[in-house]
């Protein structure tokens, strides 16, 4: 009884069965996890915009302190942190800081996995009602942020008030429960398999490419760190303030030098940094800003050895899915296309609007930088993918290797089943041309033999009319009639025999005839 009742394996190996569902969970849990996946993201972001504000604004030099402003001040942050453009007197803030938004992104697809999670969720129609609890809410919550800053020196269009942060966390939240409710399994079962290889190496690509923008930034911000901390100011309010917008802004200032590296550059206001253009202008005194440098230098195309190796690492990570090169450059391209759509998102969000100022606006020529972006990523990756990758031997002239097996046995048995027949014939053809040659030689002997037995009578009918003759001459000489012809009969008689007897024997000597 013990043996059906308990599991002697170890923790954490216990077999996993899908015959024994886990129980679903009731209607009120259900209700109860999906209010508390919905509210507890933008409760918990709402408060630690709230909490980095009063902390600024507590250390702020010559500054007041008021916890009512704060929160106030918070819901504008909260729109800002999902990408929402705002207007502060009447001028526009739409370069946003990127690092906030990951957080919150962050914290809602985790707070949706483990929604999905509570309620047993195991399909991705399961993840349907937390992704839409997510995204509803916090939907409304940006128009109720919107209309109530309405009259105030803060200005939000509802509309994207509501669209925007909806959006953003509906997206997160989905991809917090993809992997739960089973979604990479039904695109792979849905999907071209090359294709599914392109996206990944395409996302290895993307990360590759953020990865070389954010050790070139590095380098460049530890080489002017002399610029770096005069930029700070002496009293410690205002430095944690720069401190805390510089790291805000770090992810906007990575896909800055991702542009940079590929080629197109960026821009800040008047001034534009390009690998082979540079046109000055002033830059905000902001830290983050500290590693752009004042000239051009002849060296900056070295740089471009960097997507080039991105490029070559995507190629080598499909050299191997294939032995088809074609389809090998297939999956280039797919990744290439990716690269480019996330360029495209990236610049998109990272530049904007800044005030009307001369340092307005930062951008990203994101349409240029996606067509290069892709070129990087298709020309060194497919050449490598290409030439690195298995190939397939040439097929030899008239039949493909995967059936030359089953030719081969089909030739073979139609060679015999030839031979055979052409034996069959020929045998046929042979009997056929023995019995015509024996029907003329048959034609040829017979009329020999005809002519030999017919030569034969008439020589002895000659003799018979001799004979008669003289007979009828000895009758008229008086002599006995049956005398004469008594004796000369046997002689016909045995010619016509021997005769006869010879035409009908093939094997007669030629002298008796």
């Amino acid at each position: 009884m013990k043996l059906l009742t308990r599991d002697e394996r170890p923790p954490g190996e216990e077999p996993v069965s899908d015959l024994v569902p886990e129980p679903e969970a009731s209607r009120a849990k259900r209700v109860r996890v999906l209010l508390t996946a919905a509210f507890t993201p933008l409760l918990f972001s709402y408060t630690a915009i709230a909490a980095v504000l009063a902390v600024v604004s507590f250390a702020a030099d010559r500054g007041r302190f008021s916890s009512a402003g704060a929160l106030l001040a918070a819901g504008p942050g909260w729109l800002a942190t999902y990408q929402v453009e705002v207007e502060l007197g009447g001028h526009p803030l739409g370069v946003l800081p990127l690092l906030p938004t990951i957080l919150v992104a962050t914290l809602v697809a985790r707070t949706a996995a483990r929604a999905v999670r509570r309620t047993g969720g195991r399909t991705p129609a399961d993840a349907v009602p937390v992704v839409a609890a997510i995204a509803g809410t916090h939907a409304l919550f940006g128009v109720i942020i919107a209309l109530a800053t309405g009259g105030s020196p803060v200005a939000v269009n509802p509309l994207t008030a509501f669209c925007v942060p909806g959006l953003i966390a509906g997206l997160a939240a989905a991809a917090g429960t993809a992997k739960r409710c089973g979604l990479p399994a039904t695109l792979r079962d849905r999907f071209d398999p090359v294709a599914i290889q392109g996206l990944r190496a395409g996302a290895l690509g993307l990360a590759a490419l953020v990865a070389c923008g954010a050790v070139v930034f590095t380098v460049a911000t530890a080489l002017s760190w002399s610029t770096v901390d005069s930029l700070f100011e002496p009293g410690i309010g205002a430095s944690f303030g720069l401190f805390v917008l510089s790291v805000a802004y770090l992810p906007n200032a990575v896909v800055a030098s991702l542009s940079f590296i590929t080629g197109p550059g960026f821009s800040v206001g008047s001034l534009t940094v390009g690998m082979f253009g540079y046109d000055e202008g002033l830059l905000p005194g902001v830290p983050v800003l500290a590693g752009i440098p004042s000239h051009q230098a002849v060296w900056w195309p070295a740089l471009l050895l960097l997507p080039a190796a991105v490029g070559a690492l995507v190629g080598w990570k499909i050299r191997g899915i294939d032995e088809d090169p074609m389809l090998r450059i297939r999956a280039v391209a797919v990744a290439g296309a990716l690269v480019a759509l996330g360029c495209v998102v990236l610049g998109t969000l990272s530049g904007g609007r800044l005030g009307d100022g001369p340092f307005d606006p930062v951008s990203v020529p994101v349409g240029v930088a996606s067509v290069i972006a892709f070129c990087w990523i298709v020309i060194p990756g497919g050449f490598v993918a290409f030439f690195a990758g298995a190939h397939q031997p040439p097929e030899p002239p008239g039949e493909p290797e995967e059936f030359a097996g089953d030719v081969e046995e089909s030739d073979d048995t139609d060679d015999s089943d030839d031979t055979e027949d052409v034996a069959e014939e020929s045998a046929e053809d042979g009997e056929t041309d023995e019995e015509a040659v024996e029907s003329e030689e048959d034609e040829f002997a017979e009329p020999a033999e005809e002519a030999e037995v017919d030569v034969e009578p008439e020589a002895a009918v000659d003799d018979e009319f001799d004979d008669e003759a003289e007979a009828e001459l000895a009758r008229e000489l008086g002599e006995d009639v049956d005398e004469t012809t008594s004796e000369p009969e046997p002689e016909p008689d045995a010619a016509v025999t021997e005769s006869t007897d010879g035409s009908g024997d093939d094997s007669a000597p030629g002298g008796d005839r």
